[in-house]
């Protein structure tokens, strides 16, 4: 079913918030020695958390050990009172680890903004039910555009879990393309030879894609995927720009044979980019608002 790296994932199975390909190691010194600068039981303990949280898979000791450089001995104390404090679960059957609820909630409170959720969750849920779709609000963590709001038309007939949380490919999916189009010239340069990196072979023919997604962001303030990376779903992107604040992405994703290209391109980019043009203006009035406040 379309592109293998395309990361939604059918109703019912989640992409939960991950770290990236490595995974922060504590600096040398913390691991063989004291600093002045740094609490090193502090910067072990995150180091085992990003790497108990990278893929969201189980993980044992030894592992996790190799990950994050250092000794088995010091990765059970950790592990033992990270599960302690809830962030990590453990299957003594397996003796293998997970990341838990609660660090998760930290991994959507770093990348959740409450203003701007509550301005722009009116707008996504009228145009969902009108639209008959899901309406997804976007910001980039690393090389994901993950989700932190959305709402699905009553009517959308869509077997598609987008719940907050849910992680797309900035390389594999419109609304990243979107995102990337949003990006000062420099940033997305550095950002696209991670990504050339990241997908070997594959860049090629991801490269000429987003190629094309961006110039379209740039001359219709849009960009459309009729089909293309999963053949049954076709979505629209475009970015919304915050002063003071990174890009968002707005998207809006729907079954192929309910919005065709034809629709998609008069219809839903069109309706999307005003929606978005709508929302940078209630949100730089609003934010506005409360820096002269004070709030």
């Amino acid at each position: 079913m379309g592109h293998p790296s395309f990361a939604v994932r059918p109703r019912g199975h989640h992409s939960h918030f991950k770290t990236g390909d490595s995974g922060p190691r504590p600096p040398q010194h913390a691991r063989e020695g004291d600093s002045d600068t740094m609490v090193l039981p502090l910067a072990r303990g995150l180091a085992v958390l990003a790497a108990v949280g990278r893929e969201q898979l189980w993980k044992g000791n030894k592992e996790i050990a190799l990950l994050t450089g250092l000794a088995p001995p010091t990765v059970s104390r950790l592990l033992r009172s990270l599960t302690a404090l809830g962030y990590v679960q453990h299957d003594a059957a397996r003796r293998k680890y997970r990341l838990a609820a609660a660090a998760l909630g930290l991994g959507y409170g770093a990348i959740a903004d409450g203003e701007i959720q509550s301005v722009a969750g009116e707008e996504m849920r009228r145009f969902a039910e009108t639209t008959d779709t899901y309406v997804t609000l976007g910001k980039r963590d690393r090389l994901d555009v993950v989700v932190v709001e959305s709402f699905l038309g009553g009517h959308a007939m869509l077997a598609l879990d987008m719940m907050p949380g849910t992680r797309m490919s900035l390389a594999a999916s419109v609304a990243g393309a979107a995102l990337l189009a949003a990006l000062p010239e420099q940033e997305r340069a550095y950002l696209q030879e991670t990504l050339a990196r990241r997908a070997g072979r594959d860049w090629t023919a991801q490269r000429r894609r987003i190629a094309e997604k961006i110039s379209q962001v740039h001359h219709i303030g849009f960009c459309i995927s009729p089909g293309e990376w999963v053949p049954e779903l076709s979505s629209a992107s475009t970015p919304i720009l915050i002063p003071g604040r990174p890009p968002w992405v707005l998207s809006c994703i729907g079954r192929t044979s309910r919005i065709p290209r034809v629709r998609l391109e008069r219809e839903i980019g069109p309706q999307l980019a005003l929606i978005a043009q709508l929302l940078q203006e209630k949100l730089a009035v609003h934010l506005g608002h409360h820096a002269l406040d004070g709030s």
